[in-house]
């Protein structure tokens, strides 16, 4: 997953992939339940400690990596800001009005937003994928046939990006026309490239058919994923900050601490 940038180590890359996946799952719901804006900036805020601080990576990969999420939060947050209804109209043009209930609305959809993004790219660069299998297997009782079989189809990928290239300058050393029709082109590349990936799969299938993928025995891990005392940090990281976020929004509150449902769509 995180095979594109090179980070790092951290505390984040020890927590049990189980353990992490589990949290940023719970964590996914929790946050579709903040109707309160003041709370959903500080949860924002303790996900972005932990994403800037946590994942290993520098700034400049950071913000190269949330650029797209950045355009997302900007898109959703203003669509609702521009257009959204209210009774309090702080700005009319034509057919863009902006309330203070649609811009209450559009910053707290925006953070949101950026909050699932932030908590998917904490889960993404800090887990790897053998290690995430191994603990599904291990910890939530993953049937192996099912957890090799999609570790087999993320390693796949690099290889089929690499069959790509080679049959890309094959058809170029050939005299292929590169500039002609596109439906063609992609023909010419696709049905090599299928053919290969469909052999391949084959011949893994055999591959685990040999190793008894699905026999009922009880099996043993090359790697042996467990606990520590950084999966028990983890937990403890979002339940006091998350606590001490709810507790400031009530009692310093920086913007209207209104419900989000209770203003007009």
């Amino acid at each position: 997953m995180n095979s594109l940038f090179s980070g790092k180590y951290t505390w984040l890359h020890s927590i049990n992939p189980s353990l992490k996946l589990l949290t940023i799952v719970g964590l996914f719901g929790f946050a579709i339940n903040i109707h309160y804006l003041n709370f959903m900036l500080g949860f924002s805020c303790v996900i972005l400690t932990l994403f800037i601080f946590g994942t290993g990576y520098s700034y400049k990969q950071l913000l190269l990596l949330s650029l797209p999420f950045l355009l997302v939060f900007l898109s959703t947050s203003s669509s609702m800001i521009l257009f959204g209804k209210g009774e309090t109209i702080l700005f009319k043009w034509a057919y863009v009005q902006i309330s203070e209930e649609s811009l209450i609305r559009g910053i707290h959809l925006g953070f949101r937003a950026l909050s699932f993004a932030m908590l998917g790219l904490i889960f993404a660069l800090t887990t790897k994928p053998v290690r995430l299998f191994y603990s599904l297997m291990q910890q939530l009782k993953l049937p192996p046939k099912f957890a090799y079989s999609f570790m087999a189809a993320i390693r796949l990928i690099p290889i089929m990006v690499e069959e790509y290239q080679i049959i890309m300058n094959a058809q170029k050393i050939r005299g292929f026309e590169q500039k002609n029709n596109f439906l063609k082109r992609m023909q010419r590349i696709a049905i090599p490239l299928l053919s290969q990936s469909i052999r391949r799969a084959y011949r893994i299938a055999i591959s685990m058919e040999a190793k008894r993928f699905q026999s009922n025995r009880k099996r043993t891990y090359y790697y042996e994923i467990g606990f520590s005392r950084n999966d028990l940090f983890f937990l403890c990281y979002f339940l006091v900050l998350l606590g001490l976020a709810y507790l400031l929004s009530i009692q310093y509150p920086l913007l209207p601490n209104t419900d989000v449902r209770s203003l007009s769509d």
